[in-house]
């Protein structure tokens, strides 16, 4: 397979091995050939006695380096995400295959250290179903599960006691999350376990040596476990047993690159391909993981309720009857009454106090202070936004001071903040609360984890660092901002986002939610219920014909490059176009959606469309992406 991104030439060409080259030539290898004149890397796939091409075929230039790096198990996957998402083999090859080291290539390579004893008492048993999973993967059967966990679970050790029990079997493991803060805690929990040696850390922050020794060990089999982030999902793990990712809705599984595949979805068809055990884990549930439990495909793991009661924190709403009652203005008030007696009360406790704000920065967005007109740079027409208190506002994308600004549409000349920033939020509770220490993590400083003092913690999604006791309470803030995203998952992703911060809180804490109690996810987090909220979701994706329940396209590019494509594809009988809509200077967005069961049928359409325009040598450019997480 020539490493030439083009559709039309997303195929195996046959070349002639020379007789020099015939021990190194293998399949999985590495290789030089000549293409339409240029000298461009290749992958060999396999090697056949004879060809049916008509002709002299041209001879490979020379092997690049030893080691074959496509196994059997990793080209079928490959050729199998480019199908699903309508990319090219070569596109996938670059996200699961690191760039070759020469020096780390010809290293000798580490002992391989025997299997792991089994775990004694896996911390999964506690919940219905836990322990037949694991019996399962311990039979080497391909259960599929998806877990929710319980409120303050150290979900870290139950995934490595999961890998744990694949490794006493015999078998490998994949383990994958989102980020370089969870790959570090679950890097801890699979060491302590199982030892060192045992498995590998793989992730974009290891420098191109270091990456490409590890994902070498694996596939030369001295090391059966690989977890990291989201090229791990494609590292080459033999006699594979276990694929697992936790916290799925999170938005850095969306690969940014050709052909955009889910890391979620590259495990799902991994799983189906190689037999192996899926655990699908987080505190919230997605839709899509929904399905897979109304598929059949897949059953679920979860605790009894009288469990969830004895760990869960006690969530209120500042919108709720009782408070309103209490505090007429709390609905209103970024910080009302309710919020202040619960962070005073943790703190008199000795207790850390998490509060969660949706925007990094200060004042993030500034407006109009007679009549909320936002104000924009008289340059460039940017957010202009405050970097603190006293600070001259400036434009947040060319940079440039607004000290003069006056508002077109009224002329007055004072502005007030319409979105509050973490830093901003600090500043307030900091002289609210003067005996407690703030801390802030977000934006490029994350705090891993925060001490058992009654301290105040400010931090943005994502970013919540864990207390070595559990936080006393919590503050999730300015919900409405999660709510009101004109986004698809705008309800699914804000439940998600405090499910995981208010999971941080000890058992008989108390979870303030800053958003209407009325609102569906606010309920569900209120009953902590993502299984009924994720059904919900998944019910109402379905009644309106959106993704999962259905398979959808979205094509971006030039209007005639777009209305090109579309009348060159042969859609499925069911098809539906939606669109176009302008996308920016003279683009277009098309949406095609077609029901599941047609969903191949929709990506090789669509493939065949792309070939036939590359083939024409097309010079304007369309982007294609199936099931786009952020597609609304």
């Amino acid at each position: 397979m020539v490493d030439v991104p083009l559709p039309h030439l997303d195929r195996p060409f046959d070349y002639a091995v020379p007789d020099t080259l015939a021990e190194q030539v293998v399949p999985g290898a590495r290789v030089r050939v000549r293409f339409s004149g240029r000298l461009v890397d290749a992958y060999v796939l396999e090697r056949a006695a004879e060809s049916g091409h008509v002709g002299t075929l041209a001879m490979i230039e020379r092997a690049v380096g030893g080691e074959p790096v496509l196994t059997p198990e990793t080209a079928a996957l490959f050729r199998a995400v480019a199908d699903r998402w309508a990319g090219n083999f070569v596109d996938v090859v670059r996200l699961g295959v690191p760039s070759r080291h020469a020096a780390a290539e010809n290293a000798e390579p580490g002992p391989t250290l025997p299997p792991p004893p089994a775990p004694p008492q896996p911390g999964l048993s506690r919940y219905r179903a836990g322990t037949a999973f694991l019996g399962a993967v311990a039979e080497g059967r391909a259960a599929r599960a998806v877990w929710s966990a319980l409120p303050g679970e150290q979900w870290p050790q139950r995934l490595a006691e999961a890998v744990a029990v694949a490794a006493a079997a015999g078998r490998g493991a994949i383990v994958v999350v989102p980020d370089a803060r969870d790959l570090a805690r679950l890097d801890a929990a699979v060491t302590a376990l199982l030892g060192a040696g045992r498995h590998v850390a793989l992730s974009a922050d290891l420098g191109p040596a270091e990456r490409y020794r590890r994902w070498l060990a694996v596939k030369r089999g001295s090391v059966r476990v690989a977890i990291g982030t989201r090229a791990a999902a494609f590292a080459p793990v033999s006699d594979l047993g276990l694929v697992a990712i936790w916290d799925d809705g999170d938005d850095l599984y969306d690969e940014p690159r050709a052909p955009y595949a889910h890391t979620r979805d590259v495990l799902v068809l991994r799983s189906a391909q190689s037999g192996a055990a899926l655990l699908i884990g987080g505190f919230a549930r997605t839709a899509e993981a929904q399905q897979l439990l109304e598929s059949g495909w897949a059953r679920e793991i979860v605790a009894e309720r009288a469990q969830l009661r004895a760990v869960a924190p006690r969530v209120v709403a500042v919108g709720d009857d009782v408070e309103q009652a209490r505090d007429p203005a709390a609905v209103a008030a970024r910080l009302p009454s309710l919020a202040w007696r619960t962070t005073r009360e943790a703190l008199a406790a000795g207790h850390p106090v998490l509060v969660q704000v949706p925007r990094r920065g200060y004042a993030p967005s500034l407006a109009c202070a007679r009549d909320r007109t936002p104000a924009r740079c008289a340059t460039c027409s940017g957010p202009i936004a405050s970097a603190g208190s006293g600070a001259v506002p400036a434009c947040r994308w060319c940079g440039r001071p607004a000290a003069q600004w006056r508002c077109p549409v009224c002329g007055h000349g004072a502005l007030r903040a319409v979105i509050v920033g973490a830093r901003r939020t600090a500043e307030e509770l900091g002289r609210a609360f003067p005996g407690a220490t703030v801390r802030t993590s977000g934006g490029d400083r994350v705090l891993a984890e925060v001490p058992d003092a009654p301290d105040l913690v400010i931090a943005t999604p994502g970013a919540e660092p864990v207390a070595a006791a559990g936080y006393g309470a919590a503050l999730l803030l300015d919900g409405w901002a999660l709510l009101s995203r004109p986004d698809l998952r705008a309800g699914e992703e804000a439940l998600r986002r405090w499910m995981t911060a208010a999971a941080l809180v000890r058992a008989g804490g108390v979870v303030v939610v800053g958003a209407d109690a009325g609102v569906p996810a606010v309920q569900a987090l209120i009953r902590w219920d993502p299984a009924g909220s994720a059904t919900r979701e998944l019910a109402d994706r379905a009644e309106l014909a959106f993704p999962p329940a259905v398979r959808m396209a979205a094509l971006t590019g030039p209007a005639a490059a777009v209305a090109e494509l579309v009348a060159a594809a042969r859609l499925p009988a069911d098809a539906e176009l939606i669109g176009p809509v302008p996308m920016g200077d003279d683009g277009e967005r098309v949406l095609i959606r077609a029901p599941r069961a047609q969903g191949a049928e929709l990506a090789t359409a669509l493939k065949a469309a792309a070939a036939g325009r590359s083939a024409r040598k097309a010079a304007e450019p369309v982007k294609l992406v199936l099931d786009a997480h952020d597609l609304l």
